[in-house]
């Protein structure tokens, strides 16, 4: 592995902390074609960024994101700010040769998405955004079940995104609930996205769709106590056609009362049935309609070394799967990917398609009728 690949990670909050974790394992748990570095740390602070660097293992470190983006050393910029910034950040880099990884939402509007998609398919570069709950192996067994037969024809595909981290009104605004900052698609583009990808991941493109988002707790108060409009909406639920004509339902709330990792799908088959929750994220509900009829029922498949990337962790079925643990499969992927030894998925082109879905759900509620995805204003 003499070959290595230099990361600069812009923003040191959640996702930023999350990405270096990753990176600073990825070579004790994956056999790489290239060693990841964390070599640049940028924060909106140059004090800050320079005690992070420190606590997160990086070599150096900027309180300017620019200065990050251009320096010639750096092979692949890691996104991870607030989404107002994602499109100006990730132009930048793109322009300076750099790989890209982005968390999500890509950027504010599907227009934007496909700006970036373009400029990195003109330069070359290799993208991937951060949908990270597809890489669970019990997702990934999924869809090995699904392309394998095992559950037929898919005939419907339920999904939710439900979390209840806004559900107290007192909680203060933040940029998350502001159209310039995070867009007019608050659930819908914030959670519901997730569940957009994994749709897509599972029963590839959606054609059309036809929805409604709400605003339940419309003010909020800001850091001085006073209240302001919250501009985005808090619960989404749509219909949905995909491409194949597999009909479907998808709904996302941040407000939805005991749920904290409420990401769920369930597909459909002519064979059989597919359930997953991510809150129980080591395993995947699977019923065959063909079971004689006194073994009829969901059993619940345990994840294990069997399954795609769990036996790099861990070498016992059952003893769990964990959020980092995502994070580093992400990771491995855009390290071989960089490399050319894996196709990646989702780059930026492919979380267009997210994008339009969420674009359209938006059109959809203001015209009180079914929208094609992609179709013009």
């Amino acid at each position: 592995m003499a070959r290595q690949l230099n990361f600069g990670v812009i923003g040191s909050g959640y996702m930023g902390k999350a990405y270096a974790i990753a990176l600073r394992a990825l070579p004790t748990v994956f056999r790489l074609p290239a060693e990841p570095i964390c070599d640049m740390l940028a924060t909106t602070s140059a004090g800050r960024a320079a005690e992070q660097a420190r606590e997160l293992g990086f070599r150096r470190s900027t309180g300017n994101w620019r200065e990050l983006v251009e320096d010639p050393a750096i092979d692949v910029v890691a996104i991870c700010s607030p989404t107002y910034m994602h499109r100006e950040m990730a132009l930048a880099a793109i322009a300076a040769g750099k790989h890209v990884i982005c968390e999500k939402p890509l950027a504010l509007s599907s227009a934007e998405c496909a700006e970036m998609a373009d400029a990195a398919d003109r330069a070359g570069v290799c993208t991937l955004v951060g949908y990270n709950y597809i890489k669970n192996p019990a997702t990934a067994l999924a869809r090995q079940l699904i392309e394998a037969g095992e559950i037929g024809e898919i005939v419907h595909f339920r999904g939710t995104h439900n979390e209840d981290f806004l559900m107290d009104p007192g909680l203060p605004m933040s940029w998350r609930l502001r159209k310039a900052f995070a867009s007019e698609a608050g659930a819908l583009g914030d959670l519901a996205s997730h569940i957009i990808n994994a749709a897509h991941f599972l029963c590839g493109p959606v054609a059309e769709v036809i929805g409604e988002s709400q605003i339940i707790h419309a003010q909020r108060p800001n850091t001085a106590g006073v209240l302001e409009a919250v501009e985005n909406d808090d619960q989404t639920q749509f219909l949905l056609r995909f491409e194949s004509g597999v009909m479907g339902s998808i709904e996302a709330s941040r407000i939805a009362a005991g749920r904290k990792m409420g990401l769920t799908y369930e597909i459909v088959g002519t064979r059989g049935t597919l359930l997953f929750d991510q809150e129980r994220l080591a395993e995947l509900k699977y019923y065959r309609a063909d079971d004689p009829p006194h073994l009829q029922g969901f059993r619940t498949i345990l994840i294990g070394p069997e399954h795609p990337d769990y036996g790099h962790f861990c070498i016992g079925t059952g003893h769990g799967f964990g959020y980092n643990d995502m994070i580093m499969v992400e990771m491995r992927d855009l390290v071989e990917g960089i490399c050319g030894e894996r196709p990646l998925w989702p780059r930026f082109r492919d979380a267009v398609h997210t994008a339009e879905v969420v674009d359209a759900v938006g059109r959809s509620q203001r015209e009180r009728r079914w929208v094609k995805v992609g179709e013009s204003e």
